[in-house]
């Protein structure tokens, strides 16, 4: 026994490889949810979190007393409806998993008239209550409601894009463990860069950036794996959810990634959503790709770099559909105030 608490304790240590060094506030609106939940267990384990703040319309106090059980520093709080502006006040990382998860046959547009309201609403009360602080979009369609906290944002006049992201690091996350499964590699070595937005056909993962030259009917089945990898999850839970722990994880590693920034650690590059340059051009105003962290947020965004003739291919159908998927949310925000 004494021998499974050691292991369970290097465990903990391992799961986040740092040591805190400054005060960090992270605060999760949607606590009580299936991604909720799990992802607020795994920033408790996270040694850089110093407090921890867990918001949901109900469930998240319960939650709280729950998480503040496991054997790490950080406070816990739990807060309901009449109480978001106490959870948001000095939170440094803002993450919204927040919304209805998907049912079989949804796509993650099929979300967008339930889901738009909800981040609206939360996006308002960040603007209001912690303006400075990075806002980390998981409720689905990323691709929406992160123009959705944008324009909440800009009508409160505390826009700042180098602090809001949409997080996709799961589509890296599921690219990186499929491809390991094709090839025999360890997963934990792979990092496949994946571009454009976080639906179906906006998720071009770059495989020939890591080296990989897939063909024919295994290209095309590895592809379509890694942008409806969600489907394969609500099938398997026969309509009774969707991706959340997995997605919790993919959370919990982007805001690993951005505190290490925040507090000096160079170097972390993450594939991220946010406001980019990179297709400004052609009426694109956000796109995933790698992007270098730092203490402000973005510090840099990468180029997408050389594709192959058929990467190009689904780079061009990702931005025709990711445009559109855009504009939806800009014009919610715009006839919803």
């Amino acid at each position: 026994m004494f021998a499974a608490r050691q292991a369970f304790g290097a465990v903990q240590r391992r799961a986040f490889s740092a040591t805190a060094r400054d005060a960090s506030k992270v605060a999760v609106l949607g606590a009580g949810g299936g991604i909720g939940q799990p992802l607020s267990l795994l920033l408790k384990l996270n040694p850089r979190v110093t407090e921890l703040a867990l918001y949901d319309i109900k469930g998240a106090p319960g939650v709280a007393a729950d998480v503040s059980h496991v054997n790490t520093k950080s406070v816990v709080k739990g807060y309901e409806q009449a109480d978001v502006a106490s959870c948001l006040k000095g939170a440094e990382i803002v993450l919204i998993p927040a919304g209805v998860p998907r049912k079989p046959g949804m796509t993650r547009d099929d979300l967008f008239n339930t889901n738009a309201s909800i981040v609206r609403d939360l996006a308002k009360a960040a603007a209001e209550n912690c303006p400075n602080a990075n806002i980390l979009i998981i409720a689905n369609p990323v691709n929406s409601t992160v123009p959705i906290t944008a324009e909440v944002f800009k009508s409160k006049g505390v826009y700042d894009p180098k602090r809001l992201f949409g997080v996709t690091t799961l589509d890296i996350v599921r690219a990186s463990r499929f491809i390991s499964q094709l090839k025999g590699t360890d997963p934990a070595n792979e990092n496949i860069t994946v571009i454009g937005g976080h639906s179906g056909a906006t998720i071009v993962p770059l495989l020939s950036q890591a080296g990989y030259n897939l063909e024919g009917e295994e290209r095309d089945a590895y592809i379509k794996r890694v942008q409806f990898g969600g489907d394969e999850v609500v099938q398997a839970k026969g309509g009774a959810g969707s991706a959340t722990l997995s997605m919790a994880m993919a959370g919990a590693r982007f805001a690993e990634s951005l505190l290490k920034a925040a507090q000096g650690e160079k170097g972390v590059v993450e594939c991220t959503f946010v406001d980019s340059p990179l297709f400004k051009d052609q009426g694109i105003d956000f796109f995933s790709s790698q992007v270098e962290l730092g203490p402000n947020g973005v510090e840099k965004i990468h180029p997408v770099g050389k594709v192959t003739e058929y990467e190009q291919k689904l780079l061009d159908a990702c931005l025709k559909d990711l445009k559109g998927n855009i504009t939806k949310g800009v014009k919610f925000v715009q006839e919803n105030p």
